[in-house]
């Protein structure tokens, strides 16, 4: 006999969670399409060549690549940004430019499991593509501050920065050769704390301490007030070179664009986060659960001008995010604001004495707008009740002898004990539909 086991770092969802992941699913989507963005769907295997050559060192590392049938190498993709570059370059000329997509489905990556963090997960991603308008990046942030404020989260952070400005201040040392290998120690700020950060720099790179030093003071400076006062108290900072001074110009002006759209407690300045993905190149977000900060970020993105370099001659822009679904469903788990349950169904039926009229009361009342189930034997009472306790509802429909009869229904709640007897279909579905809403 094998031994029925999940592998470390996948998991199976019971019915209760699978519900609830549905849920705010259907929330999110909808929350997408109200900006006026379109779903596509790509495959979860690639050609290796196409993710290798987008992901970083690390995502390298955790990648699932191999050998298929046909002697092919090709790999589990491990976000669903880089087979969108792949996606737009053959496909362009049928969906115009620009373009606004959504894509959800699951991504691989072989990195250590932890709370909310799975080998396999849902990525829920929505992208810009086709302009370089600041416009784009106001209205990412716009769908991240929405979506939250949909699924009723109330209190949350979009944390901004701009990849220029990191790339100026490395191009002011002198070491813009290896602003990516920088940015990779960087961006684990927050797993391994100043002082790693500090020794692994030393190690790892040819900037001296002073030079870290200043780079890592920079970063760590915190937004006091408005995003556009901590932004002019960087000015100075532009005299350093061309590239800084875009970085900050930029996040100057989509702090403009915001300031009338989301209220300023939502979002702020932050000069550390880095997002290690090599393809970003302009402004970055990364989403935190104010009460949950230790859960880590529940929905990231920023540019990424470049992308599409790799598979077509035209660079074309691109601006998108992306929400870890199931690190947001453990989120909002934790606070209290995703209602779980065994059944989907509005009320069970229970037929006592003939199923073919069991079903045919079903069909009616789903025909009116109710989801019902149907408990599929004729038993003794006390086994289908027993059966919807175990599933969690709280009203059952009850058909017997004199109910087919008079065709009328008993509704009982099933908490309460309260039982209404002789209900007609319209009677019985007023009062579903009252509980319902």
């Amino acid at each position: 006999m094998i031994t029925p086991r999940t592998l470390s770092g996948f998991k199976d969802r019971l019915p209760k969670e699978s519900y609830a992941k549905s849920q705010m699913l259907k929330s999110i989507v909808e929350s997408f399409e109200k900006f006026g963005f379109s779903p596509i769907e790509t495959p979860h295997l690639e050609y290796a060549e196409i993710l290798k050559k987008q992901g970083s060192e690390e995502i390298q590392k955790e990648m699932y690549h191999f050998l298929d049938h046909g002697g092919r190498e090709v790999a589990l993709r491990f976000d669903l940004t880089v087979p969108l570059a792949r996606f737009i370059a053959q496909y362009k000329n049928e969906l115009g430019l620009p373009f606004k997509r959504y894509c959800i489905g699951n991504v691989f990556r072989g990195e250590r499991a932890q709370k909310g963090r799975y080998r396999e997960f849902t990525q829920c991603d929505f992208d810009f593509i086709g302009t370089q308008s600041i416009g784009a990046d106001a209205e990412i942030v716009q769908v991240i501050y929405q979506t939250l404020r949909h699924l009723g989260v109330e209190r949350f952070t979009i944390a901004l920065n701009n990849r220029k400005i990191f790339n100026g201040l490395m191009e002011s040392l002198g070491a813009q050769s290896q602003t990516i290998e920088v940015l990779r120690i960087v961006d684990k700020m927050d797993k391994i704390g100043h002082k790693s950060v500090c020794e692994e720099l030393e190690k790892e790179t040819s900037l001296k301490s002073e030079q870290i030093a200043m780079l890592l003071d920079f970063i760590a400076q915190k937004q006091e007030g408005s995003s556009l006062e901590f932004l002019a108290k960087l000015e100075s900072y532009k005299a350093r070179n061309a590239t800084l001074a875009e970085g900050l110009n930029e996040l100057c002006a989509l702090c403009v664009l915001l300031k009338p759209l989301i209220p300023q407690e939502f979002y702020q300045i932050n000069l550390s986060i880095a997002r290690g993905l090599g393809y970003y190149t302009g402004i970055i977000y990364e989403t935190t659960l104010d009460n949950l900060s230790a859960l880590g970020s529940v929905c990231s993105g920023g540019r990424y001008d470049n992308l599409t370099q790799n598979f077509s001659k035209d660079s074309l822009s691109g601006v998108g995010a992306s929400i870890g679904l199931d690190r947001m469903l453990a989120g909002l788990e934790e606070l209290g604001l995703m209602q779980s349950s065994a059944n989907v169904a509005d009320a069970l039926l229970i037929p006592l004495q003939s199923l073919e009229y069991g079903y045919f009361a079903a069909q009616n009342l789903r025909n009116l707008g109710l989801k019902i189930e149907v408990y599929p034997e004729i038993v003794k009472p006390k086994k289908s009740f027993a059966y919807a306790n175990t599933k969690g509802y709280k009203y059952v429909i009850v058909l017997g002898e004199e109910e087919e009869a008079q065709k009328t229904y008993t509704l009982k709640n099933m908490e309460s004990g309260e039982q209404k007897n002789h209900l007609s279909l319209e009677s019985l579905v007023k009062c579903l539909q009252v509980v319902e809403a």
